[in-house]
Formats: structure tokens, sequence, C-alpha cells
């Protein structure tokens, strides 16, 4: 494979657009709703079979490479050209985490089996009475022997159904702060014990799973950087998870979506239309330069602060804007799921029902204006 960040910036973004128009399907671009692993599991190979699976691991685990430049141009062009999400909790998350922090043993087991596809991995951290305060999970793992002892139940696990794994935070000592009792473990799906049931969201897809631990034995080996560090290693990656989830191409595809549902229902001409579209899009343009500025950090080798929140809060709730627009203006269509005349851009009620969990996901918007207040403000 290459040296991509041997290119510039200008050469690996017309390589990657060759690379999506030769090997995407094009049935498969800005679809509506995350897919299930068999639904994708060709793309997934696809990417894994050239190399392009894995883009921020190091080369000589068998990823790209990339620069966090280059990341950000990778991220861009798969989301400008529709590209379906993979199940990529294990590529995003989880091998960048056994790189920092994992035994070479785990390293060397699990890192591959990411990369062929044998092992599709999903995230245990939320609880029923921990999200947002993701600190008070009471999921729990015991030692006896050799074994880890697990029971507790994790929840809003995103297609847990699909996964042959599942990464969790579990506390390991109950008698410590919150946050410095929390471990780090590695569980497979088929163990005993693990039961997992899917929950239908608002546009009635199947993409969130609740999954319920009853004694279930997991080898002490499974245990990943040291006992009760495992708070430190999940904030590790936030940082760069939310530039990610401050793109502004959600609300730039929910914008474009927007004109075209006022130019449908005749609206073009009228001013207060015109008013609404024009303050949302300047809004998105400001949105676009914040974007931007933290780009650049990445771009110069910069780490990301505290106030890399500040994306995901602007651009989630913008989102949501844009969508309760599109819903107040579509009159009768408001009361259906499916798309106006069967045009996928035309779909205002699956687009503000996408919007509605964008506040939630990721660190909801009030915990993301804590950390502002907090290591930014000084509050």
């Amino acid at each position: 494979m290459p040296d991509f960040n041997a290119l510039s910036d200008d050469q690996f973004r017309q390589a990657v657009r060759e690379f999506l128009h030769a090997h995407f399907p094009e049935e498969m671009r800005d679809l509506p709703k995350r897919l299930h692993w068999e639904e994708v599991k060709d793309w997934y190979m696809t990417l894994s079979g050239h190399g392009w699976l894995c883009p921020g691991w190091p080369r000589e685990f068998g990823g790209m490479g990339l620069s966090a430049a280059k990341q950000l141009i990778y991220t861009e062009e798969f989301e400008s050209y529709g590209v379906a999400r993979t199940p990529d909790h294990g590529i995003m998350l989880l091998g960048p985490l056994l790189i920092r922090y994992g035994s070479p043993e785990q390293q060397q087991h699990f890192l591959p089996r990411i990369l062929s596809g044998e092992h599709i991995w999903c995230q245990g951290y939320s609880e029923p009475n921990a999200g947002s305060d993701l600190a008070s999970l009471r999921t729990e793992a015991v030692l006896d022997g050799d074994e880890w002892v697990v029971n507790g139940q994790k929840i809003w696990t995103t297609l847990a159904t699909d996964a042959d794994w599942i990464f969790m935070l579990v506390r390991t000592d109950k008698t410590a702060k919150k946050q410095e009792g929390i471990s780090f473990l590695l569980v497979p799906m088929d163990s005993p014990g693990v039961t997992a049931r899917p929950i239908l969201n608002l546009d009635l897809h199947d993409e969130l799973c609740e999954v319920f631990f009853d004694d279930v034995r997991v080898p002490k080996a499974n245990l990943v950087g040291e006992m009760n560090a495992g708070w430190t290693m999940a904030k590790a990656l936030l940082g760069f998870e939310r530039i990610f989830l401050g793109s502004p191409k959600q609300s730039d595809n929910a914008l474009t979506r927007l004109a075209l549902l006022g130019q449908h229902l005749g609206l073009c001409e009228d001013t207060v239309f015109r008013d609404r579209l024009t303050q949302l899009r300047l809004d998105l343009d400001d949105h676009k330069l914040l974007f931007e500025t933290f780009a650049d950090r990445l771009r110069r080798g910069e780490n990301l602060g505290a106030d890399v929140s500040l994306l995901k809060v602007h651009q989630t709730e913008l989102f949501q804007r844009i969508t309760d627009y599109m819903l107040e203006i579509s009159g009768e269509y408001a009361a259906y799921l499916e798309p106006i005349d069967g045009n996928g851009n035309l779909n205002p009620t699956g687009q503000f029902l996408q919007a509605r969990p964008a506040t939630i996901y990721g660190g909801s918007s009030e915990i993301q204006r804590n950390i502002l207040a907090k290591a930014s403000l000084g509050l």
C-alpha cells in the first residue's frame, strides 16, 4: 500500500474519490438508516481487502497509518459520497485503544480479527441509570480465580445483536470513588449468561439493544490495561470522536433536503420560508468556520482540548432546528414515516426522527456544556 501521507491533501482527496467511485455500490449511497452486518458485510470486506478499513491504525497493525489531517479528508469524502457506515466500534474505538493500552497478546489476537471481519464489536457503556452520568455504572465484574464474573445490564448498545464481542466498562472496586473503580473488559457475546434484546427506535429500526449479563464468566486476561483504570482509557478517545460528531455534513445534508422540500411544496417564493432558510444557511456557515478551527489544529498535529465539545453541541442542535422546520412546513406529510412520492430526499419525518437522539448520543448537550463550563471557562 502506498504511503498516503506522502501525497498532498488534494492528491489524497482525489485518491479517496476515485476509490469510492470504483468500489462503493451506487445503490447503497445516502441510506436513511444504519445497516446490519449482513447488509454491509461485502463493503466491509472490500475495504479490508484493499487495506482501506482502518485509516487511523498504524501500518504495522494493518491500518492505513493516516495522519490526523488525512483522516479528516478520508471522513469528509466518505460522508460527502453518502457511504453507508459499517459496524465500526472495533475500528474506531477498540482498535486504537488496544494499540495504546492493550498487551502484545491482546493486540496480536484481536486486531487481525477486526481487519478480517471475524470479530464484530459493540460498545457496552451506558446503563439504565448511568447514561449521561456514565461513572455511576453498576455492572460489576468480580474476580474469581482466573475469571471475572460479570453481572449487570447495558442499554442503547448499537447493533449488539450483530456483534461477536462487546467491550465494556465494569465496576471492579465498589469502595473507590466512582471514576476510580472502573475497568475495561472484553466479553464474547456468545458467553453463557449474555442476552441481547433489540429496542425499536423512533423510526421503528432495531439498531439499538439492551444487553444483560447473568453470572457471565470471562478470562482474567480479557481485562485491558490496569485494573480500575478503565475510566481514563475510555476518555482518551473522546476528543477525536467529538470532532467527527461535530462534522457539518449532517446539518449540510439536512439543509439541502429542506431546500428541496420547499421547492416541492411550492414555497421558494414565500418570504417567510426564504428568510428561515437563509438564517439556517448562515448558521451552517458559522458552524463550518468553527469546525475548520478544530480541523486546523489536527492538521498542525495539535491535540484537541475540551472546547471541542462546542462542535458537538452546535452541530447537533442546528441539525434539530433544520429538521424542526422541515416538519413545520410539511403539513399532512409530517404524519408519514415514508418519503414523499418515494423520493428519499423528501423525507421530513425521517429526518426529524434521526435528529432527535443527536443531542444525546456521544455525550448529551447538557454534559458537553458542563465540560465546557468546567474545563474551558473554569466555572
